[in-house]
């Protein structure tokens, strides 16, 4: 099947790149030209395990291409629009690169058009895109469906190639018939393809990760409650993952969430229940609870040491989670700025997420080549990222090169009874 995927961030380029690699013909567009000339050598400009591959392989095979001319799209049968929705100063979704996108696709297509929404937006917008290219181009025959993404940065190929279930929204069997056969290759292990109204479609997938982001703040909450009465976390989330109602996933407690689907879609979700004249209470306690979190381990670390002034902070992790580079909305963040604005000095170090560090903090803190070289002569170690090259490090070797030897544990890593055994002073998040 001949594709368009508009916009090759990270939601557009996974899903060209894996579209391509189940034998489709895709090119992707995008308006930057440095960028579109990168991935067509080849460079993928994120860091995505198995992404860069992809790319290369399908490129080579002939089925992946790369453009700045929307004109690309004018022949194919299907065409995405994966382009970004930035948070507005309200808390919205801001649609202009959306509705700019569908009106420059408008002015190259004729006859029968399939556009299925990608782009994580408020609902009623893909309304708002058909009434905008129809506008553009009277003559149009034009089906807009939405077909949110459900993929996990870290993960991203594998989530699109193995999905837990496709999301369709349209009332059009000839959109049906077009996407069902295109995800077909994708669901053969009985997973479902789930149809219904673009309506509800664009809502599920802000209500999927307001509740994911509401069973992180839940537990956080639960943390600080662990804290304050002597219970223990870890224990209290088995206890409660055991129930199959429950379940484990999203139960760890930590620093809070960050990236760019859980803070920006939470916003975007409360914005929406504001114009329509609901307050979704819920969903504020769960960005405040986000928020106090991310700033826990600088003020467990100034009750330890009364003034942080002149310290040397010591950060394991940059990025928002494991396996990728991205920093939008990382807890790491929140952490440095408040070491920073506190006096401290801070030496911080990321398996790939230092080139982004680098682009926000610049030269206002200390990048280390490895985790050895990050904790030398440090006051204070702040875990904040739970890489695997985190978790077994060689601790009597952390213990001599500190100056002091007491670790934040925001994620919860390492055992309180080993920490304490090797002579740490040791805080971590919920734990006694």
């Amino acid at each position: 099947m001949r594709i368009a995927v508009i916009g090759t961030g990270y939601v557009g380029l996974v899903a060209g790149a894996c579209l391509a690699d189940s034998g489709n013909e895709v090119v992707c567009v995008d308006a930057d030209a440095r960028k579109v000339r990168a991935l067509a050598d080849g460079r993928v400009p994120i860091f995505e395990p198995g992404l860069e591959e992809l790319v290369r392989k399908n490129g080579a095979a002939g089925r992946l291409s790369f453009t700045s001319d929307v004109a690309a799209a004018a022949e194919a049968e299907v065409v995405f629009l994966a382009v970004g929705t930035p948070e507005g100063e309200d808390g919205s979704a801001d649609l202009a690169h959306v509705l700019e996108a569908a009106e420059g696709l408008a002015r190259v297509r004729e006859g029968y058009t399939l556009v299925a929404v990608k782009s994580t937006v408020p609902v009623g917008t893909g309304e708002r895109i058909r009434r905008v290219m129809l506008q553009v181009n009277p003559g149009l025959d034009l089906d807009v469906a939405s077909n949110p993404e459900f993929m996990k940065e870290g993960a991203a190929v594998a989530d699109f190639q193995k999905p837990d279930r496709v999301v369709i929204g349209t009332l059009s069997e000839r959109a049906r018939a077009l996407l069902g056969e295109l995800y077909a290759p994708f669901v053969r292990t009985e997973k479902p393809i789930l149809f219904m109204d673009p309506r509800s479609a664009e809502l599920t997938k802000y209500a999927a990760n307001a509740m994911l982001a509401t069973r992180i703040s839940f537990m956080n909450d639960i943390a600080l409650l662990c804290e304050r009465t002597g219970a223990d976390v870890d224990l209290v989330r088995k206890g409660m993952g055991a129930d199959a109602r429950i379940g484990y996933s999203f139960l760890f407690p930590g620093v809070g969430y960050g990236g760019s689907c859980f803070p920006k879609d939470v916003k975007a979700l409360i914005a929406t229940g504001r114009e329509g004249g609901l307050d979704l209470e819920i969903l504020k306690a769960v960005e405040r609870t986000n928020l106090r979190q991310k700033r826990a381990l600088v003020q467990k670390a100034v009750r330890h040491f009364g003034a942080l002034e002149g310290l040397l902070a010591a950060v394991w992790g940059l990025a928002f989670k494991p396996r990728t580079d991205d920093m939008r909305e990382a807890p790491a963040i929140e952490v440095m700025e408040g070491l920073l604005g506190k006096g401290a000095q801070v030496r911080c170090h990321d398996p790939v997420a230092e080139p982004a560090a680098r682009r926000w903090f610049h030269d206002r803190v200390e990048y280390a080549r490895s985790i050895y070289d990050c904790v030398e002569g440090a006051d204070a170690l702040f875990v904040v990222t739970e890489w695997n090259q985190f978790r077994k490090p060689d601790l009597r070797k952390v213990k001599r090169l500190m100056r002091h030897p007491v670790i934040f544990d925001g994620r919860n890593v390492f055992d309180p009874a080993r920490m304490r055994e090797l002579g740490f002073a040791y805080y971590a998040i919920g734990r006694p």
